[in-house]
């Protein structure tokens, strides 16, 4: 039996919840863009990212435990992680919540380090991801789903109440969440410079 034939079928549970990520994401971006201002749709919006999240931590776990990695989730998840949470980002801008250089810087390394990777695999090159990039992707989604749940909005320079701790808690969270962003794209740019090293040494 070839290896083509035992491969995994691409048709598969992993697959599936990629895909429904992917579709989520016109939703995710309606909803959240559409009725931004509206609590019970803020909640709801919420609900709707935090299990597409929650599917990112599924399907590649799925995957790998039963042994259905396959070329299409290989490029599909990716994509579908990046997808949700750059709609997150750029939703939460466009609504005026969050700085768009914040935005703007997160997604330049998202997307960046994504191409790096396609062109990376292209070649025969695949880095295994980091504990900082695993840790990078669990502080965006922390910070997203803080600055995506309803608050009463705190103004700035104003006496603070702990109405307001919600709110201070999701700046400080996002804060780290791009500081961790800049550090591993950084540790990523190094990576692939110190495998092009290895392989003229070779």
């Amino acid at each position: 039996m070839t290896a083509e034939q035992t491969a995994p079928s691409s048709l598969n549970g992993p697959n599936i919840l990629t895909s429904l990520r992917l579709v989520a994401v016109p939703i995710f971006a309606w909803m959240l863009l559409a009725h931004g201002d509206d609590t019970n749709w803020r909640i709801a919006t919420t609900i709707v990212f935090a299990v597409a999240i929650l599917t990112d931590l599924i399907d590649g776990w799925w995957a790998r435990r039963a042994n259905l990695v396959t070329n299409f989730g290989k490029i599909a998840d990716p994509i579908a992680d990046k997808a949700i949470t750059g709609m997150a980002f750029v939703g939460l801008s466009i609504l005026g919540e969050l700085p768009w250089f914040v935005t703007i810087i997160i997604l330049v390394r998202e997307w960046g380090i994504t191409l790096m990777r396609f062109l990376l695999l292209r070649r025969g090159v695949v880095l295994a991801a980091s504990k900082g990039g695993k840790l990078k992707t669990v502080t965006q989604a922390v910070a997203l789903i803080l600055f995506l749940m309803p608050s009463p909005g705190y103004v700035w320079g104003t006496p603070f109440t702990l109405a307001a701790l919600p709110e201070v808690i999701s700046w400080l969270v996002m804060a780290l969440a791009t500081l961790i962003t800049v550090i591993t794209g950084i540790d990523y740019v190094r990576g692939v410079a110190d495998a092009e090293k290895a392989d003229e040494a070779a």
